[in-house]
């Protein structure tokens, strides 16, 4: 009964985030052949829920250590309260034909994201390590790798046949803990361009449990070399960290104690 219980807990994470605000520090680092750092940037943003339908907001606050303009702050809030005054004139106007709209989309999000989760069990053959505490959390560790000739049914599917995964999931929460992915050969990708990023490509996650009720990503990061245009090379390595979570509300203040540096 383990592995039901996590798989009926991947496909309702995205609603239990939906309801919290964060912030998220992104630095972003340009390496050479060596793996030497050649450059970084450092982005820091307030990230809230969007509203029905729409992506989550993302306002940036500072970058590489210097804060965004209060004028520049004050005019993409002025910008969001509009959509907001527009999206509740529509929803007074004609609620019932909102809300159906709102529940074919939420459908449809659902069924989305639960093909997903099926393929991961569709794709992989998980396997079963051993158990580990993570920051006092009692794991089961799993490992998961592609099936040979497993039919994915979503483009995700069929990318998650190039990656190995090892997987931490909480023995009392089912929740996922911890996650590393690792490419085991050459995947194209869509850049915009014909790319293609090399075996070796890494991504790194965990989460952590929020005020006793929610796991919610901790730090992600992610390395890897890329070939663009059959010419380029891009080497890029980041580390995305979440923190100052909060139960979103529309009292929310939109001010977020400053991150550490």
């Amino acid at each position: 009964m383990f592995l039901p219980e996590v798989k009926k807990r991947l496909q309702t994470d995205q609603s239990l985030q939906s309801s919290y605000s964060y912030t998220e520090t992104r630095r972003e680092r340009k390496v050479d052949g060596e793996g030497r750092t050649t450059s970084e940037s450092v982005k820091v943003l307030e990230n809230y829920p969007g509203l029905p339908g729409q992506q989550r907001w993302e306002r940036l606050i500072s970058e590489n250590g210097k804060p965004v303009p209060r004028e520049e702050l004050e005019k993409e809030d002025r910008e969001r309260q509009r959509k907001a005054e527009e999206y509740a004139r529509r929803l007074a106007s004609q609620p019932e034909k909102e809300h159906a709209r709102q529940n074919r989309e939420l459908d449809k999000a659902r069924r989305e994201q639960a093909e997903v989760v099926d393929d991961i069990f569709r794709v992989y053959d998980v396997k079963m390590v051993g158990r580990e505490s993570i920051e006092g959390h009692d794991t089961i560790h799993f490992s998961l790798t592609p099936r040979p000739g497993a039919e994915a049914r979503t483009r995700d599917g069929g990318m998650m046949r190039h990656f190995t995964v090892a997987a931490w999931v909480s023995e009392t929460d089912y929740e996922l803990v911890r996650l590393r992915v690792e490419a085991i050969d050459n995947v194209g990708i869509g850049l915009g361009l014909l790319a293609r990023v090399n075996k070796g490509a890494r991504l790194d996650f965990d989460r952590r449990k929020v005020n006793g009720e929610v796991w919610l990503p901790a730090v992600a990061s992610y390395s890897f070399n890329a070939r663009v245009g059959l010419i380029k090379m891009l080497r890029r390595n980041a580390t995305l960290e979440f923190s100052n979570y909060r139960k979103f509300t529309v009292d929310t203040s939109s001010t977020f104690a400053p991150p550490a540096q």
